[in-house]
């Protein structure tokens, strides 16, 4: 039913004007609007709405990330504009805060200035081929015959 339509994402913020600061001048979104509600920015158009909120608990996760094609290039980018990448001692990152996932993806994590824990991700290969399951002489018969 909505495979068709469009997704819009949403953070909270208690701190509007951080917020739009942070989204807007250090990681460059193009601003919608801003009313007592909402900031709504454009991110290659998907609509991230910021709720203006009282009171926040940020999640321990993830709540945003940004598919990058080059985790390397935009991390030096964002430290430079002054952003901090967390580090996690539960896993092994390189010097720059980059951590290697088993499917070969590149992934860096940030928080904007409410505590949302951010994160890039450059997609990539892992690093041992899967190797298919070895079939058995019964499966090997079956799908021998399927071919006939």
């Amino acid at each position: 039913m909505l495979s068709n339509e469009r997704v819009t994402a949403f953070l909270a913020t208690t701190q509007p004007g951080r917020a739009k600061r942070f989204y807007r001048d250090t990681l460059g979104l193009r601003l919608v609007s801003d009313d007592q509600f909402a900031i709504v920015f454009d991110c290659v158009g998907v609509q991230l709405r910021i709720q203006k909120v009282e009171t926040l608990l940020p999640h321990a996760f993830t709540s945003l990330g940004w598919q990058v094609t080059s985790i390397r290039r935009s991390v030096s980018a964002l430290a430079k504009r002054g952003i901090v990448f967390e580090r996690h001692g539960f896993i092994e990152q390189d010097g720059l805060g980059v951590w290697k996932a088993p499917s070969g993806a590149k992934v860096a994590w940030f928080k904007d200035p409410d505590g949302n824990l951010l994160s890039l991700t450059e997609a990539g290969l892992p690093d041992k081929a899967v190797q298919p399951a070895r079939l058995g002489a019964r499966q090997r018969a079956a799908k021998r015959a399927t071919k006939n």
